[in-house]
């Protein structure tokens, strides 16, 4: 820049530019990068005092970054565990376009639904439906596998070649297309080849199924990879479905169901309407059973069906309770709101905490408006303090969420993983957790201040609009959140406690479940068992059962439900295989007649006993003695002994009809051994050895029938471990915030504590006028929350028939709890308000 000099008429020097023209191409640049600096500078600034503000308050730093760091830890593991659920079988391509079939019946007597199919139905919808895509059986089993003289007990599926149309399971060796070609063919997981091949390629070997007597070779063909957690078709095996035991015989029966059925509808078909599509379908085929429907006096429901067949979406295979045996969606809807909660409390304390503390600071922001700032900038500027504190917070939640996750895992039967929290989408649901609490608590406050007034303020005059107003709300809302979860978890606890004391129409205790497994054949495993320890004083009796009770170490259930008509009555009854001294060994009482006895040889030939409700369901009063038939063209079953009802299944569900027979030829799954008391401790271990002496091949699983049924309640006990969970941690960060609040109440009350005290207030009632506020807003939440918590569980309690009546003192308890809590939490500064000097406080203001 080239500048000269000259006097100008009244002797002033002026001084001349020359042009260049360079500095005006880069004047736009310039001034960009002059902004950029400053807005560096700035955001630095901002940072600085960000932490210089914290650092100045660490007490309420502290309490908030504790709370958040909480509150994000928990609803991370509870958000992440109801995404799992959620995420059931939504890997597949095409999932939207996969389907359960299920027969629908509006019978008169209740609206019934299953998803149990017969053979022939899956040929006929194929060739009828040009809709349907691709379909296939799917049919569980189980049977050990022999290579190479090891052998192993796996989980078997049998379908057919569609299947892997349907899901899209993916294939680590072998073609999808020509895997199930022929009969012989089998198709096995990565897990099942490394166990039962080790380092060798499994392609093309020859494996054996079944025992000695009924043994098949079948050829590998293709190597599945292992199954995700969160798939509801879980197996090791996949065999077709034409080799399955009574395949041939009841390949052609419409009136035997027995398996479940998968279909995926061609792009563009909609689900009702190839529904309504489905009704000639079931007037063909089903029209025997809608003629006993209409004499039974059943109507047409709302969509006009009787009885029809119905698609349910993959999506909801999972949680279906009645179609698929499923846990509901109760469970993962109640982690998704006890997260939320969990949340709005500790934002509801930022909020708060902040908002009161905006007094203190109103004489900061009055000389910082007075001085120039603007109100964005001030709005960024303590918006970006919050921002500080919700990651410092956040990142804390991170931190324990990973040291505490083993923790979790196990107290909570979850199976979340590291890898599991870091993939993309979970990260997104995490920064989306703390940009919505960072927006919610930190925006509103800074917006607050950013609004004061500069004259006003600096006046001593600072006014929020009706402040107390949204603290109070505040208050309330977390002590009604928290009262809430209170209610509930001693619901649920009681529920759980209930369910635990119902007599399950047998005795549990002292009787020992043994899983046969399928490595032995089950009446030789029992009859063995029998001789070894008849002579034994310490064993009260041995029996056999094709179903066990509860869940034992295997994780193995089956049922087994025969429908058919006796006197113009449609009957349905769990058909129960079981051997001698069945009600001897589970204490099971007979009503009428006579339990099965080895002195009469005809029992196996078609004699049962029956439970009160199956006596209901055929409508007999006298039962005992009479004959029914289950196939037109079966054996007559004779009925002769009635027991009371007895829990199969499920302590939760209604019991339901049961048939008992003896089959010398069937299949026996578990043995049970009743034990005296005084041999308790040592049974399990007698019984463990004389397992390897019987069956030195197949592993011994036993466990004691009460920790069998007690997985029936697993569910509802999770539940309320993690309602009492949320409720400690609600209560903890409630009074973190109410005592934050009452420290902040009593600084700015400090003037009138003294001039109270100075005209002899007594610090008692100096107590009481100080508390009184805080307990008349708990009281509030408390009949906020009373109805709340009422409805909720109500809806709750209605899915079990066996359920307890909630008592009005439960929320008499939680309130005075509520209440209690609160006076504690403000009295500690009360009372340290309330002991000040007068002298000294007056002085102070």
């Amino acid at each position: 820049m080239n500048e000269e000099g000259r006097k100008g008429k009244k002797g002033r020097i002026e001084y001349t530019e020359k042009y260049n023209p360079a500095s005006f191409l880069l004047a736009p640049f310039s001034s960009i990068l002059l902004f950029s600096l400053n807005k560096k500078i700035m955001f630095k600034n901002y940072f600085k005092i960000a932490l210089r503000n914290l650092w100045k308050s660490k007490g309420y730093a502290f309490i908030n970054v504790v709370g958040l760091s909480v509150a994000f830890c928990v609803s991370v593991f509870l958000f992440l565990t109801a995404y799992f659920s959620l995420s059931f079988d939504n890997f597949h391509a095409d999932s939207d376009r996969i389907y359960q079939p299920y027969l629908f019946a509006n019978d008169p007597e209740g609206v019934g639904r299953t998803a149990s199919m017969p053979f022939p139905i899956t040929p006929a919808l194929r060739a009828d439906y040009p809709e349907i895509e691709s379909i296939a059986r799917v049919i569980n089993g189980s049977d050990v596998i022999e290579y190479k003289g090891k052998f192993f007990d796996k989980n078997i599926k049998f379908t057919e070649p569609d299947f892997f149309k349907i899901f899209s399971f993916p294939f680590l060796q072998g073609n999808p297309k020509t895997a199930f070609q022929n009969l012989s063919n089998i198709v096995i997981t990565e897990s099942m080849a490394k166990a039962v091949f080790g380092s060798e390629d499994p392609m093309g070997k020859s494996v054996n199924l079944g025992l000695e007597g009924n043994k098949k070779q079948y050829v590998v063909t293709g190597v599945l990879a292992d199954f995700p957690q969160n798939s509801s078709l879980q197996f090791d095996v996949f065999l077709r479905s034409e080799n399955v035991g009574g395949y041939q015989q009841q390949k052609d029966q419409w009136d035997a169901f027995s398996h479940n059925v998968y279909l995926k509808l061609k792009p563009g078909i909609d689900k009702l309407t190839f529904e309504k599509k489905l009704r000639p379908f079931t007037a063909k085929y089903f029209a025997e059973t809608l003629t006993k429907l209409k004499k039974k006096g059943g109507k047409p429901d709302e969509r006009g069906d009787l009885y029809a067949l119905r698609l349910q979406k993959l999506a909801d295979v999972h949680f279906d309770r009645e179609i698929s045996g499923g846990k509901g969606a109760s469970l993962v809807y109640a982690l998704m709101g006890i997260g939320l909660f969990i949340l709005l409390i500790a934002c509801i304390n930022f909020i708060n905490l902040n908002v009161a503390r905006s007094f203190i600071r109103a004489r900061e922001v009055g000389v910082r408006k007075s001085l120039g700032a603007l109100k964005q900038q001030l709005f960024f500027q303590i918006w970006g303090e919050a921002g500080v504190v919700c990651f410092l917070g956040f990142l804390t939640g991170i931190v324990l969420s990973i040291l505490l996750l083993p923790a979790f895992n196990a107290t909570f039967n979850a199976k979340l993983s590291l890898e599991y929290i870091f993939e993309p989408d979970k990260l997104a649901l995490l920064v989306g957790l703390f940009l919505f609490v960072t927006l919610v608590a930190g925006g509103y406050p800074a917006l607050q201040m950013s609004k004061f007034n500069a004259v006003e303020v600096l006046k001593g005059k600072v006014s929020l609009k009706r402040p107390g107003l949204l603290r109070n709300s505040l208050i309330i809302a977390q002590f009604a959140l928290s009262s809430l979860l209170i209610c509930c978890t001693i619901i649920a606890m009681q529920q759980v406690d209930h369910l635990r004391k119902q007599p399950l129409g047998f005795q549990k205790e002292e009787v020992i479940s043994i899983p046969v497994g399928n490595k032995v054949d089950g009446q030789t495993a029992l009859r063995r068992l029998r001789n070894l320890l008849a002579d034994d004083p310490n064993i009260v009796s041995i029996t056999g059962s094709g179903v066990n009770l509860g869940m034992g170490r295997d994780r193995s259930s089956s049922r087994s439900v025969i429908g058919f008509t006796f006197k113009d009555r449609e009957v349905n009854t769990d058909w129960l295989h079981i051997s001698y001294d069945y009600l001897k060994t589970l204490n099971i009482k007979l009503i009428d007649g006579r339990e099965f006895n080895p002195a009469y040889p005809t029992d196996s030939m078609g004699r049962v006993i029956i439970t009160e409700s199956m006596a209901k369901a055929i409508g007999e009063k006298d039962p005992v003695g009479k004959f029914f038939q289950t196939d037109t063209a079966g054996i007559k079953h004779q009925i002769i002994g009635v027991v009371p009802d007895f829990n199969l299944y499920s302590s939760k569900a209604e019991r339901k009809p049961i048939t008992m027979y003896l089959s010398h030829a069937g299949g026996i799954s578990y043995i049970f051994v009743r034990v005296t008391p005084q041999s308790l401790a040592n049974s399990m271990e007698k019984l463990q050895n004389a397992w390897k002496e019987i069956t030195p091949e197949s592993e011994f699983i036993g466990t004691f029938l009460d920790e069998n049924t007690n997985a029936w309640y697993k569910e509802e006990e999770r539940l309320s471990q993690i309602f009492s969970l949320a409720s400690a941690v609600a209560v903890i960060l409630s009074c973190l915030g109410l005592f934050a609040i009452a420290l902040i109440v009593m600084e700015q009350r400090t003037k009138e504590i003294g001039v109270r005290k100075v005209l002899g207030a007594s610090i008692a009632s100096l107590v009481f006028v100080l508390s009184k506020d805080f307990v008349k807003l708990v009281l509030i939440a408390i009949l906020i929350s009373t109805p709340a918590a009422w409805y909720l569980m109500q809806l709750w309690l209605d899915n079990y028939p066996y359920r307890v009546e909630i008592s009005p003192w439960i929320f008499v308890a939680v309130g005075g709890i509520a209440v209690l809590v609160a006076v504690v939490t403000v009295s500690f500064q009360s009372i340290k308000a309330a002991l000040m000097n007068p002298v000294k406080s007056l002085r102070s203001e």
